[in-house]
């Protein structure tokens, strides 16, 4: 359900502004609107330096999980901003470092072949007038090579091929097969002691992340600090102004249920004046969910389209058994639903606090056991039919009778969601507004009870598509369709307005109820692949065969094949109910979405449960 909220309006100085939003901090019960909110240079600087700090954590916490840097100790810097400039120029340093390394150990390369030699008196004897040229290329070409005149050709190396050697002299014109290179400013001895020393600075970079690691706390405490400074400045620039801006108004919000406390903290505070009133349809209300444990677990499925708008019906309740049952229907294997079941028991027990990961294992846990008992109601076990090993249990044909069946449960949620939207209009409303959306159900449940209902044997008495109650309640839903669906308008028009309506209804109605099907193609196509892995890890088995070569054999194809089978059904088992209820329950119950949820100001380092 949605939590009853209570609206505030604070006038009060702007210089006591920072003050009292700290205030309400502390108290954490009251959201402030901050709607329109477009960030300036100072609040982008402010974004730039909480992100700053958010990556020298994760590059401290980085640091720490190496083994090799669990012994290094480190003094903590004396605040956050040091602690932040130190990791900055680190990151300066190490990329300098890392691109000078990197250019030592490619001059390095290009030097290993030539071997060791004294570059000063390479030097010299250049100086001198000695003309010396080094060049490299295929080891057949310089044997095959006759020495020009006036030369002395000196090989030096051989490797990969290729010789390296030096040409010394001056000769006539010289030309060979082979690459000519740059006598070098050094040779790979001082190359090799320049990567050395390039290494150990590095190193010595890398112990200066253990006062970087030593500062966590002080930088967890200024990315709280920024945040709450980025909150201030949120709130005082979409604030109206009054008085040429000594004073500001503020809009504020806070549940119901607890806004006494805000009541007291605004007697104490001096100097500010505040109305407090209950929510319009007009106002931006923020939306919290106030669910009992089992609807809880499904928030995080709704939350993954929006939240109910405020003074609406929240659909979480109404739609978490059907998408348990959709879950189930979809994956439809007592074998993969163990396997989900485990995994869920292994999240909730690596997360003992409440939490989303927590949150996230009740979830699983509960389609995960859904699963099992549709899978066990079909008799799938892995792709086995329990029914060859237990004959006596007659088990439901899944692929024989759910096609019609996933067109029934379609009907049934459908309808259910427009009870819901009529239980909302007349609540919100009045009762004279729901007569449209009334008629639509009352043609749709006639017409599903005394039509539908013997497809599957089932029959009320009195009540078939010959009966004068079918026709009577046909009649009263087309009535209030079509002349009072909107009480405060002409009946002419009400009468073209809801033969527009009955259209729509009535092809989005075979749209809908057709998307259902869904279910049985979801179950149908795991069940099939679960179905060929067996017969494929069966058919490489030689005829013959003892149980141990059956099983090295089998073991790897069942686990590869089901295993690629399982992640791919629930994904799909996961996403496809969430479609249905999304479009198809969400359109027919009338779901209307909120702009934002219930967000308190808080201490950046309070838990929110």
């Amino acid at each position: 359900m949605i939590a009853r909220m209570s609206k505030y309006d604070f006038v009060l100085y702007r210089a006591q502004s920072e003050d009292f939003i700290e205030r309400l901090r502390e108290l954490g019960l009251v959201d402030i609107t901050t709607t329109g909110w477009e960030p300036g240079e100072e609040e982008r600087q402010l974004v730039l330096r909480i992100e700053g700090y958010a990556k020298a954590l994760e590059s401290a916490e980085q640091w720490l999980e190496r083994e090799q840097n669990a012994s290094i100790q480190g003094e903590a810097y004396a605040s956050a901003e040091e602690a932040y400039d130190a990791y900055n120029r680190l990151l300066r340093e190490t990329a300098r470092l890392n691109t000078e390394l990197g250019k030592l150990e490619k001059a390095a390369d290009e030097l290993r072949p030539w071997g060791e030699f004294n570059p000063k008196e390479l030097q010299a004897l250049v100086e001198g007038g000695v003309k010396i040229r080094l060049f490299f290329g295929p080891t057949s070409s310089f044997e095959a090579t006759e020495v020009p005149e006036g030369y002395t050709f000196e090989a030096l190396n051989e490797g990969g091929g290729n010789t390296y050697f030096a040409v010394i002299g001056q000769g006539g014109e010289l030309s060979l097969d082979a690459q000519e290179v740059r006598l070098p400013a050094m040779d790979i001895r001082e190359a090799e002691q320049l990567i050395a020393a390039c290494r150990n600075e590095i190193e010595t970079l890398e112990r200066d992340y253990a006062r970087i690691a030593a500062s966590r706390e002080m930088l967890t405490a200024g990315v709280a600090r920024l945040k709450e400074q980025l909150g201030n400045s949120k709130i005082t620039s979409t604030a109206v102004t009054e008085a040429d801006g000594t004073l500001l108004i503020l809009r504020g919000w806070a549940e119901a249920e607890t806004s006494a406390k805000v009541d007291a903290l605004l007697e104490e505070y001096p100097n500010v004046v505040y109305l407090k009133g209950d929510p319009t349809p007009e106002d931006d209300t923020p939306v919290k969910l106030t669910n009992g444990w089992y609807s809880r677990i499904f928030e995080m499925v709704g939350d993954m389209y929006a939240r109910p708008k405020y003074g609406t019906i929240d659909l979480t309740p109404f739609f978490a058994p059907f998408y348990m049952l959709f879950f189930g229907i979809c994956l439809n294997d007592a074998g993969y639903g163990l396997i989900l079941l485990l995994l869920a028991l292994a999240i909730l027990k690596k997360n003992p606090e409440p939490g989303m990961m927590r949150r996230a294992g009740w979830f699983a846990t509960m389609c995960s056991l859904s699963t099992i008992l549709f899978g066990g109601f079909c008799g799938s076990f892995f792709g086995l039919s329990l029914g060859e090993f237990f004959p006596s249990i007659s088990f439901f044909d899944f692929q024989g009778q759910f096609f019609s069946i996933a067109l029934a449960i379609g009907m049934v949620q459908i309808i259910f969601g427009l009870m819901i939207n009529v239980w909302g209009q007349w609540r919100t409303f009045g009762f004279t507004s729901c007569f449209g959306t009334l008629g639509w159900l009352i043609v749709l449940l006639a017409g599903s009870l005394a039509v539908g209902l013997p497809m599957f044997g089932m029959e009320i008495p009195g009540f078939t598509a010959s009966s004068p109650a079918f026709y009577a309640a046909v009649g009263l839903g087309f009535v209030l369709m079509l002349l009072l669906n909107n009480m405060r308008r002409n009946p002419l028009m009400n009468i073209g307005s809801g033969l527009w309506d009955l259209y729509n209804n009535i092809t989005g109605l075979l749209s809908d109820v057709l998307s259902y099907i869904r279910l049985f193609a979801i179950g149908l196509s795991g069940g099939v692949l679960a179905l060929v892995f067996n017969s494929l890890a069966e058919g490489f088995v030689p005829e013959g065969a003892n149980i141990v070569v059956r099983i090295l054999i089998m073991l790897p194809i069942l686990l590869i094949g089901h295993g690629i089978n399982l992640f791919m059904s629930a994904i799909s088992s996961f996403v496809h109910p969430m479609r249905l209820t999304f479009v198809e329950f969400y359109k027919n119950a009338g779901f209307e979405m909120a702009s934002r949820n219930f967000e308190p100001l808080k201490k950046e380092n309070q838990t929110n449960k």
